[in-house]
């Protein structure tokens, strides 16, 4: 048990498994990560492989395959195919155990003497033998094996047009069959050289030799300021270090300086091109973004005001007990009332607060006192999290919220709605500031060592910089990622609640991760036409990603074909809140993607809900349009009303017309 309590009871989580057999003994003690990027090595077999840039990376029954793998693309998805380019063991079988785990780095140790500090970016692989009798071997045919300095650096050639570079710190007696002769105590490296693809390699061999002898092991990011982010890696070896850096890293990198970039030196990956850095420290400054209740623009007129004011009433007299025990279905349902709230202060029709203010605290209080009928939030002690009642005991429930799927989305919802009631009424905020805690540092705790009931920062990705979404389910190509605008949400009312409860860390933190994931959907989610991170065939045919996987891209959705163009369009937009105008600052795409989505509601039966979602990206270039197609609604999604819609679409700027 921990030594402190949580603010919610504890459940036996029969739903998620046990994360025993492959944690290292002194590592079992929950909080345990639950959407790590190297998630799958700790599920099931572990051996579904895993995406450590620029390599994808499988540990089977003691053996340890690394593939640079072959991309494929159509106009639908895009992935990588996994292929066992060199097999490393000691000769020995069995699982591996997970000895140490990082913000940018997981080390597997498989049986026998082999340790493979896996650290994401590192253009080599880097395997600690503590003797023993090492085997190489591929599924290609081997053309020839080359010995360099004195037996230190080999370089390998398969007919599939690969060369591969294989350093290692003493002599190694490596046959052109791969064999090993004799033992081995002492470090490999190893990194592809070239492939079908790149066959110009004098200067990257050159490169690869000279940063050789510096691996990293461990790796640390500081977020202690808001909008910086060190990252820290702790070397052994000599000489300087090389890593990789994707797009985003690049486009807000401030240290190491230019002269460090080595341009020339890359590799290919499915978040586009990885471009060497030279340095044990980078530093990381994102543009401050404002954290604000209320829409940035503000209204045109008193007239447009008055017509969100008309809505406005109607959907307060509307209001109606949320009759669902769903967590994401009631979140997204709270969150909409709490919506009502502030766009009445916006409008300073300060007599519908009340009501507004009612119905939340009815509504949220249940949750957090545990008087809630049909479901509640409960502690889960064997990986260290907050939970569902119902997902406790199927790890379907909820969307997988037992088995820690979607806790940023759900959560998310919750602290917006619990927010804003806070902002209303400060006494209610203060007796339930424990439960509120619990909730948020579930997904956003940054000191596990000091806060002790949840793991750092559970879905963000430190590396890539953006959220997983997916938990403790195992899937052939890594974590995954369907809503970037629900991500968002989640770390803007953390922010929000922050600024409730006067918290400059909460405040920092959730600033920080909200600019960062609006950044990445920019980057990976969000296709323009002119982009250069996706093959032309596929950005002909997509304007949005469906689904992100780290080894793949593709078209559909959970809960939609790749055809329901509005849906792919609708979830990267949900909730509208004034932070959703920020994403979606590229107003020459937003074209886009308007233009592409609008032949889909020709098919019959798309809701209006998810037109909702399309008219208020609309209005960001044409209003008039926009706001005469709202008046053909029927409907709203559930996280949604017409209020909100008029709000947005009269905080645009522009015209005087509805």
């Amino acid at each position: 048990m921990h030594p402190i309590m949580s603010a919610f009871p504890a459940v036996n989580n029969t739903a998620a498994p046990n994360p025993a057999p492959f944690f290292a003994q002194n590592l079992l003690n929950p909080p345990l990560p639950t959407n790590a990027a190297w998630q799958n090595f700790a599920l099931n077999k572990g051996n579904q492989s895993e995406y450590v840039h620029p390599y994808l990376i499988q540990s089977n029954h003691g053996t340890l395959t690394v593939s640079y793998a072959a991309r494929v693309v159509n106009a639908s998805l895009i992935f990588q195919v996994f292929l066992a380019n060199i097999i490393i063991s000691c000769a020995s079988s069995g699982s591996h155990k997970i000895t140490h785990y990082d913000d940018l780095s997981v080390t597997l140790k498989l049986p026998g003497p082999l340790m493979v500090p896996l650290v994401r970016g590192s253009p080599y692989i880097t395997c600690i033998v503590k003797g023993g009798h090492l085997k190489f071997s591929t599924i290609h045919s081997v053309l020839n094996v080359y010995s360099f300095n004195g037996y230190t650096k080999h370089k390998i050639q398969f007919d599939n047009g690969q060369t591969w570079l294989l350093y290692s710190s003493v002599p190694l007696q490596l046959n052109s069959d791969l064999s090993v002769s004799g033992g081995f105590l002492g470090v490999l490296r190893l990194a592809l050289l070239s492939d079908k693809f790149n066959q110009v390699a004098d200067e990257k061999e050159r490169v690869l030799d000279r940063f050789s002898s510096c691996y990293p092991i461990s790796a640390h990011v500081d977020l202690t300021a808001p909008f910086r982010i060190s990252y820290k890696w702790k070397t052994r070896g000599w000489g300087d270090l090389l890593m990789l850096s994707h797009s985003v890293h690049r486009r807000i990198m401030t240290a190491p300086g230019h002269d460090k970039v080595i341009s020339e030196f890359g590799y290919r990956s499915m978040d586009g091109d990885l471009v060497g850095i030279v340095g044990d420290s980078w530093v990381l400054e994102e543009t401050p973004i404002p954290i604000t209740w209320y829409s940035i623009k503000g209204f045109q007129s008193h007239k447009e005001m008055q017509r969100v004011v008309s809505a406005l009433e109607q959907d307060v007299a509307d209001l109606n007990p949320i009759n669902t025990t769903a967590t994401y279905f009631y979140g997204k349902q709270i969150a909409r009332v709490a919506r009502l709230a502030l766009i009445a202060e916006e409008t300073h029709s300060h007599s519908l607060i009340p009501r507004v203010r009612e119905f939340l605290e009815q509504s949220i209080t249940p949750w957090l006192d545990g008087t809630f009928k049909g479901n509640g939030f409960v502690y889960d002690n064997k990986w260290g999290g907050l939970i569902s009642r119902n997902g406790a005991n199927d790890s379907t429930a909820d969307f997988g919220f037992g088995v820690y799927n979607d806790h940023h989305y759900h959560f998310g919802y919750f602290c917006y709605a619990i927010a804003v009631l806070a902002k209303l009424d400060q006494n209610w905020a203060w007796r339930f500031k424990p439960q509120v805690y619990s909730i948020v540092k579930d997904f956003m705790t940054v000191n596990p060592a000091e806060e002790l009931l949840y793991p750092r920062l559970r879905s963000f990705d430190l590396w890539k910089l953006h959220s997983w979404a997916s938990g403790l389910t195992e899937f052939p190509n890594g974590r995954n990622q369907e809503s970037t605008s629900e991500a968002l949400n989640a770390y803007y009312s953390a922010a929000l609640l922050g600024l409730v409860y006067g918290d400059t860390d909460l405040i920092g933190i959730g600033s920080t991760l909200a600019a960062l994931e609006m950044r990445s959907a920019k980057a990976w989610w969000h296709v323009p036409l002119n982009t250069t991170v996706y093959e032309s065939e596929f950005v002909q045919e997509n304007r949005v990603i469906g689904i992100l996987w780290a080894n793949r891209r593709v078209s559909e959705l959970w809960f939609a074909p790749a055809e329901w163009r509005e849906c792919r369009m609708g979830i990267q937009v949900l909730p509208i809140l004034p932070i959703t105008e920020l994403l979606f600052s590229d107003v020459g795409y937003v074209k886009e993607l308007v233009e592409w989505t609008v032949p889909a509601l020709n098919r019959k039966a798309v809701g209006d809900g998810w037109k909702g979602f399309l008219y208020a990206l609309e209005s960001l270039y044409d209003k008039d349009s926009a706001l005469q197609k709202v008046k053909t609604l029927k409907g709203y999604d559930d996280g949604n009303s017409l209020a909100n819609l008029l709000w947005w679409i009269y905080t645009r700027g522009g015209s005087d017309r509805f």
